[in-house]
């Protein structure tokens, strides 16, 4: 047995690091600094039904210890991804997870409905927590009815692993985690970005077209944690943890906290290797403490 293996669901991991969506492209563009297949899992760009242009610039700004960003889901649609992305990423030694988005319930029926025929796509993120769309995303992350009704919606045509990723800007987590995992969720992932603006005072402007961005970075990292193990001790599904990790000792935070497994996002981009790091980092870490298996630290936090 493999000490690093875990599955999600019927999600088979080599190991518990995986990539957040938004913030590795589709893989490929990260070919060059890392050996992709050394990681467990590539969640791709947030995908809608049709193309998005997203936002109007600016849609970016850097904070203290995190990053703002207002993309709002630009992407070519499904139907361009299933053509012309597909092919180049399938055979990519890793799980590859499609993140898919959508403004109407329909609209993420219908993009699931075209991933279904994809066998190198084990499962699909659906997110429902994105701040910047105007239509749907974070609206039907903060109201469990409405988590429920989209993943309801979505299960009855996705037989695969489903993972429903849930925002943080909600007053209790645990509620829409449990909306989600009684309607047939098999894992869930937090947190996405928090809700934020920065302000230029020279101009007595908002910095962002949208005023109000997502928030990451290492500055979100203690509210995810927190979350992460209030969502832990709410749910039986497995959770998978982000926000603000940049070093193995993040994620062995997370796992103990209760993550099945970690996703790294913003400090992609601050240092392209760090997901294999974090894997060597995960490795030793057990090496040294004589453990056998990582399931063995999920949750395994002393109180």
């Amino acid at each position: 047995m493999d000490r690093l293996a875990i599955n999600i669901g019927k999600l088979e991991l080599k190991n518990p690091v995986m990539t957040a969506s938004g913030t590795f492209g589709y893989g490929k563009e990260y070919s060059d600094f890392i050996d992709l297949s050394r990681i467990g899992g590539i969640f791709v760009k947030g995908t809608t039904i049709r193309e998005r242009q997203g936002n109007d610039y600016p849609r970016m700004a850097e904070t203290p210890y995190g990053m703002l960003n207002a993309v709002g889901l630009q992407n070519k649609g499904v139907d361009y991804f299933v053509s012309n992305i597909y092919p180049e990423i399938k055979d990519i030694d890793t799980n590859i997870i499609v993140n898919v988005s959508g403004s109407t319930i329909e609209d993420y029926v219908e993009c699931t409905e075209k991933l279904v025929g994809l066998d190198k796509i084990p499962a699909i993120e659906l997110n429902i927590s994105c701040p910047n769309v105007k239509e749907g995303g974070m609206a039907f992350g903060v109201c469990p009815d409405m988590a429920g009704e989209v993943t309801e919606a979505v299960r009855k045509v996705w037989d695969k692993t489903l993972i429903v990723k849930l925002s943080p800007n909600v007053t209790d987590i645990t509620e829409i985690a449990k909306a989600v995992e009684g309607v047939g969720a098999d894992a869930v992932s937090l947190i996405n970005t928090l809700l934020g603006m920065a302000v230029d005072i020279n101009s007595k402007r908002p910095v962002l077209s949208t005023v109000t961005g997502g928030l990451s970075g290492p500055c979100v990292k203690p509210v995810a944690l927190r979350m992460v193990w209030q969502t832990y001790n709410a749910v039986k599904i497995p959770v998978i943890g982000m926000g603000g990790i940049s070093c193995w000792q993040d994620a062995i935070e997370f796992i103990l906290a209760g993550s099945s497994a970690i996703q790294i996002g913003t400090h992609n981009f601050v240092d392209p290797s760090i997901s294999v790091k974090v894997v060597d980092g995960i490795a030793e870490y057990l090496d040294k403490h004589n453990i056998s298996s990582i399931k063995e630290l999920v949750g395994a936090l002393k109180m």
